[in-house]
């Protein structure tokens, strides 16, 4: 099979009957076998039935339903393992994204042998108040993760099988499935325009709260693809730092109030000076962060999947 469209979604009873009735004449047009993957993401309203309606009368529609809402990026992994073609392609189930753009996707990710090629909504039909923090949190993710995609968060990207194969999407991570790729090795990564659409149907599932959970997501998936195996790296190099600054400042208080009451010369005490004090949380924290590093290297030593790597090639 050639490609998977694979459609998370809740709560979008109304809109999931043109949205699949749009792929389908647009990918009638094209020589490509495809099949059409949605997820519901246990919707409270209609669009099981509106899924198993399709399902009936389009033989490539297939359905996943979770029992309660457990988020996109639970239903895209989901998604990913259910696929069966050579190249998967996400979109959302709001019409925002345009089916149209399908066809131009799956060409260019296979003629230029990309392992990811995101969509980018330069024109965007939304309110201020999401444009703008949106270009806040790419610019962010651009200067934390060095890809340069100016839209992390749209939901219409092309895979190859061997990428939605080989990352493990949870929690909030389906903004950052092109860091998870690099991470995993798969460094081609493109970017293409692609049409957005006005909401026509229901209300945005996304609060203001996503720009806060996707900063947070941000550092996560930074910080565990860099030091995940290593994980003493990162502590042991900060408790390190702490550690030594408060050592340093502690015995520069000292030697310089010795000094001065050797030489007859006016001295504060040391417990009566701020720096101290700051010197010791320096040192307890270093402390900390160093033994925080020695019980992560443990839990990374003994996990499942301290020696899995993915392997290319064999011969």
């Amino acid at each position: 099979m050639d490609i998977s469209i694979v459609i998370p979604l809740f709560n979008e009873e109304e809109s999931l009957g043109e949205l699949a009735s749009w792929i389908s004449r647009v990918m009638r047009r094209e020589p490509y076998s495809f099949e059409i993957i949605f997820v519901d993401d246990g919707s409270r309203d209609g669009s099981w039935q509106a899924i198993e309606s399709l399902a009936a009368a389009y033989p490539y529609v297939r359905g996943i339903r979770f029992r309660r809402n457990y988020g996109k990026s639970a239903a895209l992994y989901c998604g990913f393992a259910e696929s069966r073609g050579s190249v998967v392609i996400t979109m959302d189930a709001d019409l925002q994204d345009s089916p149209d753009e399908i066809p131009g996707l799956y060409r260019r990710l296979v003629d230029e042998q990309l392992d990811v090629l995101s969509g980018w909504k330069k024109k965007r039909y939304d309110p201020l108040s999401k444009t703008l923090p949106s270009k806040l949190f790419n610019a962010t993710a651009r200067a934390f993760t060095g890809i340069r995609l100016h839209d992390f968060n749209c939901g219409l990207k092309a895979y190859r099988r061997n990428v939605v194969k080989s990352i493990e999407v949870y929690g909030e991570m389906h903004r950052y499935i092109p860091v998870l790729a690099k991470q995993a090795g798969f460094q081609r990564i493109g970017e293409q325009v692609v049409a957005h659409q006005a909401r026509k149907y229901g209300v945005t599932k996304f609060g203001v709260s996503r720009f806060i959970n996707g900063f947070l997501d941000l550092l996560s998936v930074v910080v565990i693809g860099k030091f995940g195996k290593q994980p003493m790296h990162f502590f042991g190099v900060a408790g390190t730092i702490m550690f030594l600054a408060g050592g340093v400042i502690a015995c520069w208080l000292i030697i310089d109030k010795l000094v001065a009451q050797s030489h007859g010369g006016e001295f504060r005490s040391v417990t009566d000076q701020p720096l101290f004090y700051l010197a010791l949380v320096a040192l307890i924290v270093g402390v900390q962060l160093f033994l925080s590093g020695f019980v992560a290297e443990l839990v990374a030593r003994t996990g499942g999947d301290r020696n899995h790597y993915l392997i290319d090639a064999q011969l």
